[in-house]
């Protein structure tokens, strides 16, 4: 069962996944911070002032934690937008490598004499 379990562990995919995790969990933290240090104050600073809010996640109308509702619902659209952008990228650059064009190999010795006597009695013919 331990020799199983290493096998399981050592595979390619299961350790892919892994750094998958650690990454998006880093990169969840810098979406966080782009979404409170940046976007909020520079998209939402207004309507905080009218609300007469400090910070967004800390707005409370009725009771309800409204503003980290609409902080996490940014957060979602910032993440959903660079994941589209990053899986866009990626899909363009496997085309453009599917796409690119391969040198035809150059066609066997019998092909070419047979093209060289068709052009010679083409030639003759005329």
């Amino acid at each position: 069962m331990l020799r199983e379990f290493k096998d399981f562990i050592m595979r390619g995919n299961v350790i892919d996944l892994a750094v998958g995790v650690i990454i998006g969990g880093a990169f969840g933290a810098i979406v966080n911070s782009l979404v409170s240090d940046v976007i909020t104050p520079i998209m939402l600073q207004p309507a905080l002032q009218a609300a007469d809010v400090a910070e967004l996640e800390k707005w409370r109308p009725g009771g309800m934690l409204l503003g980290k509702f609409i902080s996490s619902v940014i957060s979602f659209l910032v993440i959903a937008f660079v994941l589209f952008l990053i899986v866009k990228a990626t899909n363009a650059a496997s085309r453009k490598k599917d796409e690119a064009p391969a040198s035809p190999a150059p066609p066997p010795a019998d092909i070419q004499l047979l093209t060289e006597i068709r052009d010679l009695l083409r030639a003759n013919w005329r």
